[in-house]
Order: C-alpha cells, then structure tokens, then sequence
C-alpha cells in the first residue's frame, strides 16, 4: 500500500493498548521476530512495547507500514478460525481507531484506504453496524430507532432500557391509548374490549395467542424494564444479554406489526 498516512501518536498508543490487551508477551515477540523487527522499546509491559517500537519505527520511516505490517501478522483471521467473533470485536475496534486517518483492516486481513472521519460518531458509525454486532438475530426498525446511539456506544444497559422505553410509546401510538408498562398493556389488549388485536379473537385459540402475547409484553416490562431501572448498571451482563433482550423486543414489535385497531376501549 503506496504512501500511507501517518498516525497520530494518540492513534498508536491506542492502537498499541488494543493489541496489548489481545496478544501474550511471546505471541508479540514473535511475530516482530518473523518480520525481523527490533524492540526498540527498552519496556516490559506489552502495549508500551508496541507503542514505543512503533512510534520509532514510524519516525525513521516516516510511514507506519511497519505496524501495518505487525498488526496483519498478528491478527491473520487464519489464527481466529474457532474464535470469529473475538477476530471481529479486535477488528471492529481497532477500525474505530485507524478511519480517522482512512485505513481499515478488512475481514480478509487486507488494509485498505477509505474516507478518513472526524468524529467519534462518525467512526463508530463506520466501523460498526447494528446487525454487525448481533449477527444473526433480527433486530426490528422500531428497536434500532429508539436506541441506535447507545447500540454505537456499546452502551448496552441503556440500549435495552431505551428499547423498552420504545416498546411502551409505540404502543400508545397505534392504539391511542395513555400509561406505561403492564396498566397499559392491560388496558390495550384486554380480550374484553380490545384497543389493539392480534387476531380476530373469535375462536378459544385465537382468544389464547392474544393473552399470551399480551402477557409476553407485560413479563417484558416487569422482567426487563423495571429492574434496568432500579439495579446498579455495573451488575449489567453487556452483549450477550443485550442480544438476547433485544430479540425479544423485536419480536413484540414483529406481533405488534400484525395488530389492528378495532375501536373499541378507550383511554
């Protein structure tokens, strides 16, 4: 790759703490061995050897094509084979750190130039999509519009929180109807006199899916919303929990989709 751009020395150190935190001293060691490197760095700790060396090797080159170099050796998606998703997370950040200056590390262990930005925002929205980071699950619109900003952050216990929060207003938007949580839940999709319906609630079955979709949506906001409310978020389990949240919301949405307003009820 022909005249490629300098790093600032906040992109290097970053740079160098993410590798440190993904690489053991020997793995480090090795792979500079193999590209007949020199530590230059005089230091013991992993991401000051990096962060050194390559700042030195930076200046004399005046290009950072020697860290190029080590971080393509040391992240070969070859040596991720049975950990993608551990590949894809070092990847993902480390692209949050090199777009500003127009470099991306692709999932085929090839950099490539692309449009440098200039915020954080930016960035993120850059390195990462919301369906990158939950592969696989079908994340609904209606979940994306109401906590997209934390989902970039990685600011999962807000995510969910904002989600549910989402999950209560459109509710209030297809039916009319006021409150929050389990008393407007109670209030739209009473089999009684339904605001909003599932189906045509003319047979026992079709009487069944309603109540317990309507009982899904209240465990949703006793289970979910109500304790993100009061816990403390350093007890938040992160991602995996976020996913699996958020996929329940999603398929509240998908049920809510199908839904019709038959005028009956009221506020």
């Amino acid at each position: 790759m022909s005249s490629l751009p300098l790093l600032s020395d906040r992109q290097l150190e970053s740079i160098a703490r993410l590798l440190g935190d993904c690489a053991t001293g020997g793995a480090i060691s090795q792979v500079l061995n193999s590209l007949s490197l020199t530590d230059t760095s005089g230091e013991s700790t992993k991401w000051r050897r990096i962060y050194r060396t390559f700042s030195h090797y930076q200046i004399h080159d005046r290009a950072p094509s020697k860290l190029i170099d080590f971080v393509r050796t040391l992240l070969d998606p070859a040596a991720y084979v049975d950990r993608p998703d551990e590949f894809e997370n070092v990847r993902q950040q480390l692209n949050a750190i090199l777009v500003f200056s127009g470099l991306e590390y692709g999932k085929d262990g090839k950099f490539r130039r692309t449009a440098a930005v200039s915020t954080i925002d930016e960035a993120h929205q850059r390195a990462q999509t919301i369906q990158a980071k939950f592969r696989g699950r079908r994340i609904h619109s209606e979940v994306v519009k109401y906590c997209k900003p934390e989902l970039l952050q990685d600011n999962y216990f807000h995510a969910v929180f904002e989600a549910t929060k989402g999950l209560a207003q459109r509710i209030r938007e297809l039916s009319g109807a006021d409150g929050d949580g389990v008393i407007l839940v109670d209030r739209v999709f009473s089999v009684e006199r339904p605001v909003l319906a599932l189906n045509t609630l003319q047979t026992e079955t079709e009487r069944s899916e309603h109540k317990g979709f309507a009982s899904l949506m209240k465990g949703c906001f006793a289970a979910v919303r109500n304790p993100l409310a009061h816990e403390p978020k350093l007890l938040w389990k992160g991602e995996g929990d976020a996913a699996d949240y958020l996929s329940l919301i999603s398929l509240l949405h998908r049920k809510l989709d199908d839904c019709v307003k038959t005028g009956l009820g009221g506020r």
